[in-house]
């Protein structure tokens, strides 16, 4: 080698940046993870922002596209109907209807049962709040789960005080549309605790202490709606 010779360095190559652990967690989502992942995000997303939300802003919550947002759920609607089945159905327990028909126990302490555990579900900001969009965007949401809460939870509320009180039982006499407005004035006032806290931003205090009140004020008075054409009540 002369003292001509020149060494020629070759450039260095900069190392590319580490990813970072979000886009790390996201590539390595197996597919049943990013929908949960979706849906989970869709359901706090509607609750904010009502179903008015758009599916690009959600996008952009999750960090993703929303091409890849349309391969989990191909329209909105099958998005929002995903999101219904989630806080609405999903959270349903059929032990509230095994609590109400235990006659080993007095009516009031399993209506108490029932309707506290039930308010520990209900009352939750989301399910709340997208409770009253679904009806203000005039959603079936509410008709369909309404439905389900009468026909499992107010017709045998119902059944269980005609026993109670001695009344013919429904196969004898078919629920009155006043009686099932009893029952929601029960229901009713335990779902504006929700509408309080989460609506109006309200404070609601010890929600088991109301409930026992609310179930023993509702059973003072059922007497003189439940039945009432049947046998003479006796105390609930």
């Amino acid at each position: 080698m002369d003292a001509t010779t020149k060494f020629v360095t070759a450039p260095r190559r900069t190392p590319p940046a580490p990813a970072r652990p979000s886009e790390v967690a996201r590539r390595r989502l197996t597919p049943a993870q990013r929908e949960e992942e979706i849906v989970r995000e869709a359901v706090g997303f509607f609750a904010e922002f009502g179903f008015e939300g758009q599916t690009r802003e959600l996008a952009k919550r999750l960090n993703v596209t929303q091409p890849l947002l349309y391969r989990y759920f191909p329209t909105k609607e099958a998005l929002v109907e995903r999101v219904y089945q989630e806080v609405f159905l999903r959270r349903w327990n059929p032990f509230w209807e095994e609590t109400i028909r235990d006659t080993s126990r007095p009516l009031r302490e399993r209506l108490t049962a029932f309707y506290t555990d039930y308010a520990s579900v209900i009352l939750t900001y989301e399910w709340i709040r997208l409770f009253m969009f679904a009806g203000l965007k005039g959603l079936d949401f509410n008709t369909r789960y309404l439905d389900l809460l009468k026909e499992r939870v107010f017709t045998l509320i119902i059944a269980q005080i005609r026993d109670e009180l001695g009344r013919p039982p429904i196969a004898e006499r078919p629920i009155t549309p006043l009686e099932i407005e009893a029952i929601w004035s029960l229901h009713a006032g335990i779902f504006y605790l929700g509408v309080r806290k989460f609506v109006y931003t309200m404070p609601v205090d010890d929600v088991s202490e109301i409930v026992a009140m609310k179930v023993r004020l509702f059973l003072d008075g059922a007497g003189s709606v439940i039945g009432v054409e049947g046998a003479a009540p006796r105390a609930v």
